[in-house]
């Protein structure tokens, strides 16, 4: 590790299979918690290239714990975070408007490193128990239409940096993997980034890929379509400056979309929502980033996975979904 370190810190780039190892042996205990800190730290103060990413999701995906979800050709709604916005849980609501309109969710999710809620915080919250069960994973998307991966449950190697993560309290690397390493392995993918550059990094990765897929970063910072302003969104199929009259809509404030500073907030603007009783902005915001997750899985025109996405939130489809699953979770 110390050559490593001394490599970084010389602005010199290390490979994949460097980039690989050093995750495998951070999974096996080989370095202390200050190399380790050391090692992220590194990466919040320069650019990370493609290789060191490919080397780092290429770790994270074997070291996982698989589940099969290939028959029910899933989709999942995961952003890095990392983007300093504090909004609500967009994402997350998003997956069930997604999973109400018929396309199968396996989504992705983690507690909050750099955010007051993460999507596992709002969800826990709720009431929806987190498990590796293959069993209930396939339950759970045969009656709800959706299935929560929460992260530490199939990434058992990333306990050694849970910790320092947690007292760093800043965004770091595994932000940016953090959608990239589905343990389900999702056919079809929308990710939000949290810059430009990022963008292109993972533009590059899922071009090797054979996913559906849609990447989005707002241009005034979000990660996700913030309908504040314009996004760019790369797909398997085009690049596109989305802007919110695309889908009809006017341009939203900022404020509109903040999710508050506590949980408890955040699962109350959650609960309005999913209910069809929120603001008009969050309701919109819900269902732009939906659309383009029900377009990118059934491969039409995000105008339709739009009304598609308005239509599951307006009839009470994506609520049946989160009470099927919190449902689920008592049994």
């Amino acid at each position: 590790m110390k050559q490593i370190l001394n490599r970084l810190i010389n602005q010199e780039n290390i490979s994949s299979k460097e980039a690989k190892n050093v995750l495998v042996n951070i999974s096996e205990g080989k370095y202390n918690q200050s190399q380790i800190a050391s090692f992220l730290t590194v990466y919040m103060m320069r650019s990370i290239t493609t290789d060191e990413l490919r080397g780092f999701r290429d770790a994270l995906l074997e070291l996982c714990i698989p589940v099969n979800l290939d028959n029910y050709e899933t989709i999942d709604l995961c952003g890095t975070g990392g983007d300093g916005k504090d909004t609500f849980n967009i994402s997350t609501l998003s997956s069930f408007v997604t999973a109400g309109a018929g396309v199968h969710v396996s989504k992705h999710g983690n507690y909050g490193v750099s955010s007051a809620c993460g999507s596992s915080n709002v969800m826990e919250y709720l009431g929806i128990k987190f498990s590796s069960d293959s069993d209930f994973l396939k339950r759970s998307i045969d009656e709800a239409g959706i299935c929560v991966l929460h992260a530490p449950l199939f990434h058992p190697a990333m306990k050694n940096v849970a910790p320092i993560r947690k007292e760093l309290g800043v965004k770091t690397f595994f932000n940016m993997l953090g959608p990239m390493v589905n343990p389900a392995f999702p056919k079809n993918q929308m990710v939000g980034v949290f810059n430009l550059e990022l963008l292109r990094l993972y533009s590059y990765l899922y071009q090797e890929t054979d996913k559906n897929y849609a990447i989005v970063h707002a241009l005034d910072g979000y990660d996700e379509i913030s309908l504040t302003g314009k996004t760019k969104v790369i797909s398997n199929t085009s690049e596109v400056l989305f802007e919110p009259s695309y889908l009809g809509l006017s341009q939203i404030q900022q404020s509109e979309i903040f999710g508050g500073n506590s949980v408890k907030m955040a699962a109350e603007i959650f609960k309005s929502v999913i209910n069809n009783e929120g603001t008009e902005a969050q309701h919109k915001v819900v269902c732009a980033n939906a659309g383009l997750a029900i377009a990118t899985a059934k491969q039409i025109s995000h105008k339709e996975g739009f009304e598609l996405a308005k239509e599951s939130l307006a009839s009470g489809k994506a609520k049946q979904s989160l009470d099927k699953l919190i449902e689920l979770s008592k049994q």
